[in-house]
């Protein structure tokens, strides 16, 4: 019953076009008021408690790093590169697109802030140059996803909390997975741009041009250096990086590309404000979401029905993909690491599936979960930096989407993409 109030109220809502965040909710409050498991101060309470975490305190670092690396000159420098090596190909600022995501997610660890950086000075450009609207914003909105698969990875924080394994080691293991679903993504660019219509591009730099972009741009290629040589060095968390990355970004746009004017701080830092409350106040009605379906028991349910009906580890593998790609689109990443890590890794691992693995697969999974309506953060964000409509982007996210769930089977079950380079450094 009180599982039908919230399924069924959340639908009706989005029918209405209420916000997501408000359709949770509410969905969430009236099905626990209901329920009478809780008190009533329960929900603003959870409401606190959901973003009272030091990890999720990256999230809007992490998004003013990637607006202050965006107006002081850091991301156009990384597209300049993109553009010298992919521009004079079919599709190159598609091409450029995908792999500047894979560059500004070793920056965020963040899908919504590699959104929101890349897709605010790509998409424009994208459009100027003849790209479809949809197409354009629903492959950033699934490229931006990449951030929280290459470390540094929130998600991945918060996985390796909940299931006692290491840290870097998890980071580690998100390389080789990260890259193959950004391959990918530039080959379905490539095809898609070609099927379109759109003509190579006429760049040809000399070798000349190419070292000054490069010399350009050094301060920009810095930044993963630092920020990731720092986590692996034990130097600073993610958090703290982004932090570091937050300084790094307005020091270089400020004093070094003199791009960033400090009249223009304060509309960065209130854009940067609402883009964070927006993808925080998502988050927390997400995790009331889930506390909900957990009071209800709903994943327990789903663990037993589970066990019963396959007891083979490719079985088990494939029918929680399954699970975990229908939990993403209604649950917030974090809160449906933190529902469901206890319940599914003690069946996976019981089958021979190591830890790691299986965190790779589910931080994948709700990845894609990113890109999937209601709960789809990078479209609401790639919607809200396109100015487009949120049909249109996830009319051009659809495709890529598919693509990432066939990479999805294959990370699944051949266990060495995720654990070879872990391996191979004696992690």
């Amino acid at each position: 019953m009180i599982s039908l109030i919230l399924f069924g109220l959340l639908a009706l809502l989005l029918l209405l076009s209420v916000p997501i965040a408000i359709s949770l909710g509410i969905a969430s409050t009236i099905a626990l008021i209901v329920s009478g498991k809780v008190s009533g101060s329960y929900v603003p309470q959870g409401l606190v408690t959901s973003i009272d975490s030091f990890p999720l305190m990256a999230v809007p670092f992490f998004i003013l790093a990637g607006d202050l690396m965006g107006q002081g000159g850091l991301s156009q420098r990384l597209i300049n590169v993109g553009r010298m090596f992919f521009g004079r190909y079919t599709g190159g600022m598609a091409i450029i697109a995908v792999v500047t995501c894979i560059f500004f997610a070793a920056i965020s660890g963040s899908g919504p802030a590699t959104v929101a950086a890349v897709g605010a000075i790509l998409l424009p450009a994208m459009a100027r140059d003849g790209y479809k609207p949809s197409f354009s914003s629903g492959l950033v909105a699934c490229s931006g996803s990449l951030g929280v698969i290459i470390p540094p990875s929130i998600p991945m924080v918060i996985y390796a909390t909940s299931a006692n394994v290491s840290v870097s080691k998890m980071f580690m293991g998100g390389v080789v997975p990260g890259l193959l679903i950004g391959f990918a993504l530039i080959a379905y660019a490539w095809l898609q741009s070609k099927k379109d219509g759109q003509k190579p591009g006429d760049y040809r730099p000399t070798g000349r041009e190419m070292l000054a972009v490069l010399n350009d741009a050094k301060w920009a290629l810095m930044v993963p250096v630092i920020i990731l040589g720092g986590i692996y060095g034990g130097i600073f968390t993610p958090t703290e990086a982004a932090a570091v990355g937050v300084i790094y970004g307005l020091v270089v746009g400020t004093f070094v590309y003199r791009e960033l004017k400090l009249k223009d701080l304060y509309k960065i830092f209130a854009g940067s404000a609402l883009t964070s409350a927006t993808i925080m106040l998502i988050v927390g009605t997400a995790t009331i979401f889930g506390r909900a379906l957990a009071i209800e028991g709903v994943p327990m349910m789903l663990a037993d029905f589970i066990t019963s009906a396959v007891d083979q580890a490719w079985l088990l593998l494939l029918a929680i993909n399954v699970i975990l790609l229908i939990v993403g689109t209604f649950i917030e990443t974090i809160a449906a690491i933190i529902i469901l890590t206890p319940i599914l890794l003690p069946l996976v691992t019981a089958l021979g599936v190591s830890a790691e693995h299986f965190g790779i697969v589910m931080i994948v999974n709700l990845a894609i979960g990113m890109i999937t309506p209601p709960v789809g953060v990078n479209l609401f964000v790639a919607s809200r930096v396109s100015g487009l409509s949120l049909e249109t982007v996830v009319k051009g996210a659809i495709t890529p989407m598919l693509v990432m769930i066939a990479v999805l089977l294959v990370i699944t079950y051949v266990p060495a993409l995720s654990l070879a380079l872990p391996a191979f450094f004696g992690m």
